[in-house]
């Protein structure tokens, strides 16, 4: 190869070289930053071809769209005492790469220095807070009050935040156990009185229902008793009236009566003389007495 072509090719495949790192492209979803020995001299916010110093001049991109952040759950003590684990999350853009380069460098750092900054405001804000208030209307109004308190603190990081949520709020678990004891035993509690005012009004459903048995019943066996005095009057009444037509005939069968039940067991044993007015119908059919 003829050393004149040699050289044209060097000075081609240099002039690559160099544009390959001089120019670069800032996406639409991306911000520039040109640093000369590790200190900024240029910003690009506008996306396109952009050039810069090879070899001199590096370029840092930071993320223009909404960056999300979620720090641990952190407990808290409220107003009234109470403990919470309460989890956030919040949603930030970077809107000065030139404070935010400064002060944080990296999203990395960004997030670390953010979950302290909310998690610090957060104790601050539910620390005058009461329990109700965090389960009520009144939390739209504590986190905003959290978003601008945490703006205010990330303003000079060239950072702002477009929101903050409380994700869940729960108790502690040692104070979700307990409660869950307390809230066993009172159930426990309400079940047995239950079970015992059950038992009562049982009890006093069979006491009334015996009562009103052994008074039925007493009331019937009172008007058997008067059924038969009635019975037995008017059998009295009836026997008088037809035994009153023919003594001889009604004495003839009172005693027969007599000897029926007198008489009427297979053992019977009777000692009487023989005169005796019990045996008269043996001796005479009329039964006259001697």
């Amino acid at each position: 190869m003829p050393k004149s072509n040699f050289v044209l090719l060097i000075i081609v495949l240099t002039a690559f070289l160099l544009l390959g790192q001089s120019a670069f492209i800032v996406p639409e979803t991306q911000q520039a930053l040109v640093l000369q020995f590790g200190d900024p001299v240029k910003k690009h916010t506008t996306p396109g071809l952009k050039f810069k110093i090879p070899f001199i001049q590096q370029v840092t991109v930071f993320d223009k769209r909404v960056l999300d952040v979620d720090p641990p759950p952190e407990e808290v003590i409220l107003a009234d005492q109470k403990r919470l684990v309460v989890d956030t999350f919040a949603r930030y853009k970077i809107n000065d790469m030139l404070e935010f380069y400064k002060s944080l460098a990296t999203e990395q750092q960004a997030n670390t220095r953010l979950n302290n900054i909310i998690n610090s405001t957060l104790r601050s804000i539910l620390g005058n807070a009461a329990l109700a208030d965090v389960l009520s209307e009144k939390r739209g109004q504590l986190m905003l009050a959290l978003k601008q308190q945490v703006n205010a603190a990330v303003t000079r990081f060239g950072i702002e935040i477009v929101d903050i949520r409380i994700g869940r709020a729960d108790l502690p678990e040692q104070t979700s156990q307990a409660i869950y004891a307390r809230m066993r035993t009172e159930r426990q509690r309400e079940a047995a009185e239950f079970r015992a005012q059950g038992q009562e009004q049982a009890q006093e459903i069979r006491s009334s229902a015996d009562k009103e048995r052994t008074v039925l019943l007493a009331e019937a066996e009172k008007q058997a008793q008067l059924s038969r005095g009635q019975g037995d009057a008017e059998a009295i009444k009836i026997y008088a009236a037809a035994f009153a037509k023919d003594p001889e005939f009604y004495s003839f069968y009172r005693t027969m009566e007599a000897y029926r039940e007198g008489l009427g067991g297979d053992s019977t044993t009777l000692v009487l003389s023989p005169d005796s007015d019990f045996l008269r119908y043996f001796k005479d059919q009329s039964g006259k007495r001697q």
